[in-house]
């Protein structure tokens, strides 16, 4: 026996046909945009495509052949540079050191020159000390000492060493150095030095070596 539709149950039968159908209705008409969308992208792809001319088409290779003959010219400079910083930096390298091996043999051939200088002054001393052993004449063996301390003298202005000037004059800290202080004879020797037990020298301005005084007070 079959059973009969209810008339509820024929509606919701109609409405789901026609919900079906908007559903298929709407999924056409999409079909067809995006068909339409597509046709119209490759019909102006195609009239761009045709509206090319041989003269754009040699325009945008000489384009493209400029911009890579750029690129080839900037790796040339660049190499070049390249190679010119490594260049300058080995030339720079090698100056340095040979700078610094000229200063080395500079020193040793200053202290060489200064060392020569002084040889006669021995080759002096060498005769004087032998003459001592026989000499009798005292006064000749005098004058010869003084003449042997003037040459060393000599040397040493040669050679920029200067004499600093004490005995006498006002302590001055920056020349002296007080090894001690004892009772002035006069007033106008107080605060000045009275006895050098030790010289200073300049060499060129420049103090190597302080006075050791005796200052009075």
């Amino acid at each position: 026996m079959v059973k009969k539709n209810t008339g509820k149950e024929e509606d919701m039968d109609k409405q789901l046909n026609a919900q079906q159908a908007v559903k298929e209705d709407k999924e056409d008409k999409r079909k067809k945009k995006e068909q339409k969308t597509k046709s119209v992208g490759e019909t102006e792809e195609k009239i761009t495509t045709e509206r090319t001319t041989p003269e754009d088409k040699n325009e945008k290779r000489k384009e493209t052949d400029s911009t890579e003959a750029k690129e080839v010219e900037t790796q040339v400079k660049l190499a070049e540079l390249q190679d010119k910083y490594l260049r300058l930096s080995a030339e720079f390298d090698n100056y340095r050191k040979r700078t610094l091996k000229e200063r080395i043999e500079l020193t040793k051939s200053a202290a060489e020159s200064v060392l020569t200088s002084l040889l006669p002054v021995m080759d002096d001393f060498d005769r004087s000390i032998s003459i001592m052993e026989t000499v009798s004449d005292y006064k000749a063996l005098k004058e010869g000492i003084n003449l042997i301390y003037a040459k060393m003298q000599d040397f040493l202005k040669q050679n920029g060493v200067k004499e600093i000037e004490a005995m006498g004059k006002e302590f001055d800290t920056d020349l002296h150095e007080a090894v001690t202080k004892i009772p002035a004879e006069e007033k106008k020797k107080k605060g000045r030095v009275v006895d050098v037990t030790q010289k200073g020298y300049y060499l060129n301005d420049k103090i190597i070596r302080y006075s050791k005084v005796v200052v009075g007070e």
